[in-house]
């Protein structure tokens, strides 16, 4: 047995799962991947060797709300009230996973707390305190009221900024049905009733369909109805005397010939009809059902996930950092970049001279001796003076092996880098391309933000299209470039005060920026190519996170990692400022102030150019 901490704890958790959602051969596993049940494989959070308190809250609330799910939901009885407009679903759907939750955090105050800390994450990873009521979710704030009601713990701030959007809607016919709720939790049928009810009060009764309650008294009527008004049939329920059938065989008639057409044409109809009816029925059957999983289109959104999706790329943006500013305002902005950071150059500057002297050395340190040519060797000349008929010694010095190299910078432009940090991180990338550029080695900055809050015109369109669930990303992507891997230091140096413009950084979605950055990369010609991720957080588009699982942005930039580290034609580090990115990234650094930059993009890239060892020296935080 292992004597590893983490690897007790998963045993413990997982045998935890498996009573609470009654299934003995449960099977869990950890990964990087999204939590998630398929069938009886139960996927959770990995878990890191240090065990920090918030991974070992999340999963624990995961395990707890997965478990829950399995042992108090019945698929048969939740599609059977399923409505029919998308929000009214959505709100459904919200309603029974709060449902199964909550049957378990009534009966179990530590997996209330562990819930609660799960709902903590997410409220903060989907910026929900900062929502504008247009653009909060309807469902969510829904189940965070039968949460509310239900326990006696708080909800965390931004969960409870969410709900009091909707104070008005929740009104005291609203508040009787959410606690009348409460008293069906156990009851999975009365429970789906009452949510209809809610879902009404809510102003979203239109989506809801009709009620199978109804349909099912309606039916029973007409079937006693079409029985009374059948003419083959008597009260009784016998055949009468005048339809009695006739031993003696009927006498051929001149209608008979026609008749034989007439009803061979009837069974063709009939036959028509009856595959129209198994048509209906199936396509009945998949509206009442789950959707029909999505197929990727034949050029998939991205190369990293077919799963991946975009609404709109129409209006994303690839664009020249000298094309989105005037040259009279790039240059102001500069000169102020230059004010900002005067005092922070000289220590980035000697950081850099000392990567200089690494590459340089790498590049030529060796020498060949006792050649017929080259520079003489003086420490050879006694053997000359010993023996002058002994010929003078040159050496020459040998070129080590350096495989042309190319290096991009990928620039986090956020709105949360405002500040310092984009300052320190602008003046960073400019000494390291300067530096790189007198070693012979090109470098390429690059940074990502959107065009707008909150989505832009992908948004929009998507209202208009009716608001389609799991629409995939709802933003324009703006991707700058600020210098090309080509263009020489001298023309492009104004470009990065670009980054100190006002309204330029907004929100992130680094999945697609890095995948951009690599692709650059990979039409590249050098032998060698490095690619360095400089962020401050997980990527965070509101308008995409609020109308697509939680993980969304999350999950794609963990598979185009993925992609990257496992095709191993480009060399990838991260640096996290204040930010975890070593749960993300294989070789990576965090760093907890800006100050610290410099020193760790040096520090990095010397250990990538060091050939003596490949082994990834990341995975680390910088001292404080």
């Amino acid at each position: 047995m292992s004597d590893s901490p983490t690897d007790a704890f998963k045993q413990a958790l997982s045998e935890t799962a498996r009573t609470i959602a009654g299934e003995p051969e449960l099977e869990v596993s950890y990964t990087a991947d999204p939590s998630g049940v398929v069938g009886r494989r139960m996927r959770l959070p990995q878990i890191s060797r240090r065990m920090p308190a918030r991974e070992v809250a999340l999963a624990r609330g995961q395990a707890d709300a997965l478990s829950l799910r399995l042992r108090n939901h019945d698929a048969g009885t939740h599609m059977h009230r399923m409505p029919q407009g998308d929000e009214a679903r959505e709100v459904y759907e919200a309603l029974e996973t709060a449902r199964c939750e909550m049957v378990g955090a009534r009966a179990m105050p530590g997996v209330a707390r562990n819930l609660n800390a799960v709902l903590a994450e997410r409220s903060e990873r989907a910026n929900w305190g900062t929502m504008k009521a247009e653009d909060a979710p309807l469902s969510v704030a829904c189940a965070l009221a039968l949460c509310d009601a239900t326990t006696d713990l708080p909800l965390p701030s931004a969960a409870q900024k969410l709900l009091d959007l909707f104070e008005e809607k929740f009104d005291d016919k609203a508040n009787e049905t959410v606690a009348s709720l409460i008293d069906a939790l156990s009851d999975q049928e009365e429970f789906a009733r009452r949510a209809w009810q809610l879902i009404d009060d809510m102003g979203l009764g239109e989506e809801l369909g009709p009620s199978p309650d109804e349909m099912e008294q309606d039916d029973t009527p007409d079937d006693e109805a079409e029985q009374e008004n059948d003419p083959e049939t008597s009260d009784d329920g016998e055949t009468s005397e005048s339809q009695e059938p006739d031993d003696s065989p009927p006498e051929p008639s001149e209608d008979d010939e026609s008749s034989d057409q007439s009803s061979t044409d009837t069974t063709a109809v009939a036959a028509e009809q009856d595959s129209d009816e198994e048509n209906e029925g199936e396509e009945q059957m998949r509206k009442e059902g789950d959707p029909p999983p999505y197929v990727p289109p034949a050029i998939p959104d991205s190369d990293a996930s077919p799963d991946y999706r975009i609404f709109n790329k129409e209006n994303d943006e690839e664009i020249k950092a000298e094309d989105l500013c005037e040259p009279e305002e790039l240059n102001r902005l500069r000169a102020f970049l230059d004010q900002q950071v005067a005092p922070l150059k000289g220590a980035v500057g000697r950081l850099a001279n000392r990567l200089q002297r690494r590459l340089l050395a790498q590049q030529n340190r060796s020498w060949e001796f006792d050649r017929e040519e080259g520079m003489l060797d003086a420490g050879r000349l006694a053997r000359v003076i010993a023996n002058p008929t002994t010929p003078l010694s040159f050496k020459v010095e040998k070129d080590t092996e350096f495989r042309d190299t190319v290096v991009t910078i990928l620039l986090d432009n956020s709105g949360s880098m405002r500040g310092r940090p984009i300052t320190i991180a602008a003046v960073s990338a400019d000494v390291l391309a300067r530096t790189l550029e007198r070693c012979r080695v090109k470098t390429e900055i690059l940074g990502f933000t959107t065009k707008a809050w909150k989505g832009g015109t992908a948004r929009q369109e998507w209202i208009n299209a009716g608001r389609p669930p799991k629409p995939g990303r709802l933003n324009d992507l703006r991707h700058i470039i600020y210098k090309g891997a080509d263009a020489p230091w001298r023309r492009v140096r104004a470009n990065l005060g670009l980054m100190l413009r006002e309204g330029l950084l907004k929100e992130n979605i680094d999945g697609e920026a890095l995948e951009w950055a690599y692709k650059r990369l990979l039409a590249r010609p050098e032998q060698r190519r490095i690619l360095m991720v400089i962020s401050d957080g997980a990527p965070v588009d509101d308008s995409t996170l609020s109308a697509n699982p939680s993980h969304y942005l999350e999950k794609h930039l963990r598979d185009v990692i993925h992609m990257v580290e496992s095709q191993k034609r480009v060399q990838l580090v991260a640096i996290g400022i204040g930010h975890d990115v070593t749960r993300y990234y294989r070789r990576a650094v965090t760093i907890t102030d800006a100050e610290q930059l410099g020193g760790a993009i040096t520090d990095q890239l010397a250990d990538l150019f060091d050939t003596k060892d490949e082994t990834p020296k990341g995975r680390r935080r910088a001292a404080a």
